[in-house]
């Protein structure tokens, strides 16, 4: 820091003088250790953190901006460079990079009338899978554009924390959630994967207690899971990934 400082006012005032000042502040540093420092050879953290900046630096641009230190160390791990997640949270804060922060989730709708009956939460809140097609969480969202309201559902696989299904529509009738279910349990069978038994948690809503998506999960002898009226905590992983949705891929 003090050797940054005495560069940028080296050109107008000269070292030694700026090392009395200092001095008589109470900041001790001498012109030869201000000297040293400038012809001293980059430690080798300081070689390996200038490195490791430019990957910051790409793998930020390259993801819009929006990762934070999580995804970072995530992605700079995936590509084989090997880095400690808190030495990038230091280098991330030292260049100012940030992830985009998720907006509070608004209350848009308010449900109406008494309880409909409902399968049981198989889930508990306890949104853990040892395997693919274990567990399947669901949940639609809506996004504001130029020509109105749009609407998304998306299924994801717990295990993989895979979006295995989703879609987009302009209305928020049942297809919109059945479409999105269709697309997952399509993909898996084509891959050979059995889902007999798979656990399809989702909210209360309408679209997910329609006659025609619980036939679907029949079919697919899947097990339908409800969370309880009005508590967003119930599919607390598929209301994250809504969140995580709008902050990255929308705003």
């Amino acid at each position: 820091m003090l050797v940054d400082y005495i560069d940028q006012h080296r050109d107008r005032f000269g070292v030694e003088p700026i090392c009395v000042v200092l001095k008589d502040a109470g900041v001790q540093i001498a012109p030869s250790t201000y000297y040293a420092a400038k012809t001293r050879k980059p430690s080798a953290r300081a070689v390996r953190d200038a490195e490791l900046v430019l990957d910051i630096k790409t793998a930020h641009k390259a993801n819009l901006g929006v990762y934070g230190a999580r995804k970072i160390h995530a992605e700079l791990n995936r590509e084989g460079i090997t880095v400690a997640r808190c030495t990038i949270e230091r280098l991330m804060r030292a260049e100012g990079l940030r992830g985009i922060p998720r907006e509070k989730t608004r209350k848009t709708t308010i449900g109406e009338g008494g309880e409909t009956e409902r399968p049981e939460d198989r889930v508990q809140r306890k949104f853990v899978a040892t395997a693919p097609n274990q567990l399947w969480v669901a949940d639609l969202t809506y996004v504001r554009t130029h020509a109105g309201w749009t609407y998304v559902a998306f299924v994801l696989d717990v295990f993989s924390r895979m979006i295995v299904g989703w879609q987009v529509s302009t209305n928020l009738r049942t297809d919109l959630a059945l479409d999105a279910l269709d697309m997952g349990l399509w993909a898996r069978q084509r891959a050979g994967q059995d889902v007999t038994g798979l656990i399809h948690h989702s909210d209360r809503g309408v679209q997910y207690r329609a006659i025609r998506y619980t036939e679907r999960l029949a079919e697919a002898e899947a097990v339908a899971s409800v969370g309880s009226k009005g508590d967003s905590y119930d599919n607390a992983m598929a209301e994250a990934l809504n969140s995580l949705f709008k902050a990255e891929c929308i705003r």
